[in-house]
């Protein structure tokens, strides 16, 4: 028998593992948007719309995450926590390899970019079913008064996978831009097989969770937890997607976007772009745990967040003021000062926003909130980043504004969820409980 101690670790391993993964195949795709996918699946369109074209099919990715989150919270409520990853982890896999052979434009005409479309919907379902269970995975194995730190292992496969993303471009760029655009670019997306057996070997030696098996032992188990959700938990749950728009959308604003408005409009090499975010996305991955770490010593995560995303606002502006200047070492620094209070909030809302519901409805619960946000936070970023940067052209400050608008949009919604916490504001907008009593439940 494995001691509990020895489960908890290897929970968060595991979570940590498995979102790494996943979050390598959704990334990897972002950067092919960003640097092949208009030319090769888009011919004979202007570079602005084959632009523009390549992210609306990264985009479905993400209108698809809410359908994923809904249906396998449902299943992970009334299933449990480990049978469901294992089973998101196979579909990304699988899409994210089929993405790989895909003949192109050229080859196959109108059905090449139908197919890229059809798998990235794949690619959106599966990790829409992820991050809710690798979250709750470490959350609820985890030692009492834990549950965030814990919590923060899921959160690391972002800057993880970004790292693993950035390196398989990086190589595959090695080669000359013909190769890279005959078959280089579909070297990463082939290396997500191994990847996949890695993952799987991991979280099959993973138990269930022991609030959920407690939880069923005594039948508590919702019958129908979204229904649920939306009946009792109306106002958490907009306020917990509005408190995880910074965290998603930035993602995609500085490590999708900023690779676009880098290369066509502030006229920087692509190597150059993404050898920077590279060594950006190794500082999150080091500054997230601490983030993690600092909220779990202050004891007021929702203070801790606030301040993090007060700073948040303010350091876009001289991100993009260095970025016009072309120095790589400057915008090496940008980028850096610019993700440590992204890291730091990121690495807490996700054991913020899962400790508000109760365990029988807890998967589809955070996972509503946060893939429903990534529909739009993150899936049409990228996209609305590409039209500023056209409209405004040679102009960065509505880029700036933007990316601050973003960071405020998640503070006036954790403040409120402070106050629902508290009950300040539950009895005036759930319609049943206040909040204080919600988060007893």
């Amino acid at each position: 028998m494995i001691d509990r101690k020895s489960q908890s670790t290897r929970a968060a391993i595991g979570s940590f593992v498995g979102t790494t993964i996943e979050w390598y195949d959704f990334y990897i795709y972002g950067f092919a948007a960003a640097l092949v996918f208009g030319p090769l699946f888009f011919t004979g369109a202007s570079p602005y719309i084959a632009t523009l074209s390549a992210f609306g099919t990264f985009a479905v990715g993400f209108f698809a995450r809410p359908l994923g989150g809904l249906i396998f919270g449902h299943l992970g409520d009334r299933m449990g926590r480990k049978n469901i990853l294992v089973i998101t982890l196979v579909m990304m896999g699988c899409a994210t390899a089929l993405i790989g052979l895909l003949p192109t434009y050229a080859e196959i005409g109108f059905w090449a970019p139908v197919l890229l479309v059809a798998l990235r919907v794949l690619q959106g379902i599966a990790v829409g079913g992820e991050w809710g269970g690798a979250v709750l995975l470490a959350a609820e194995h985890a030692p009492k008064g834990r549950q965030t730190f814990f919590a923060s292992f899921a959160q690391l496969g972002s800057p993880a996978g970004l790292v693993l993303a950035l390196l398989a471009f990086r190589v595959a760029g090695l080669v000359d831009s013909e190769v890279f655009l005959s078959w280089g670019w579909r070297v990463p997306f082939l290396v997500s097989i191994a990847l996949l057996v890695v993952g799987l070997v991991i979280r099959l030696n993973i138990e269930e969770t022991p609030e959920f098996e407690a939880m069923k032992k005594s039948a508590q188990t919702s019958a129908m937890p979204a229904a649920e959700v939306f009946r009792d938990w109306r106002s958490a749950i907009f306020l917990a997607m509005g408190a995880n728009t910074f965290g998603i959308a930035a993602v995609y604003f500085y490590n999708t976007f900023l690779v676009t408005y880098a290369t066509q409009y502030a006229g920087i090499d692509r190597s150059t772009i993404l050898e920077a975010l590279f060594w950006t996305a190794i500082a999150q991955f080091l500054f997230q745990p601490l983030g993690a770490r600092i909220s779990e010593k202050m004891g007021n995560e929702g203070l801790f967040l606030k301040i993090c995303l007060a700073g948040a606002m303010l350091t876009p502006y001289p991100l993009f003021m260095v970025v016009e200047t072309g120095n790589y070492a400057l915008i090496q620094i940008g980028l850096i000062v610019n993700i440590i209070f992204g890291a730091f909030s990121y690495a807490v809302i996700a054991g913020y926003i899962s400790q508000i519901f109760p365990a029988r409805v807890r998967y589809s619960a955070i996972s509503i909130a946060y893939q429903f946000c990534a529909a739009l936070a993150g899936g049409l970023t990228p996209v609305l980043g590409t039209v500023l940067a056209q409209e405004f052209k040679g102009e960065w400050w509505p880029l700036a504004v933007f990316a601050s608008a973003l960071a405020g949009v998640s503070f006036v919604c954790v403040s409120l969820l402070d106050r629902y916490r508290r009950g300040e504001l539950g009895q005036r907008w759930s319609g049943q409980n206040s909040g204080s009593e919600e988060v007893k439940a």
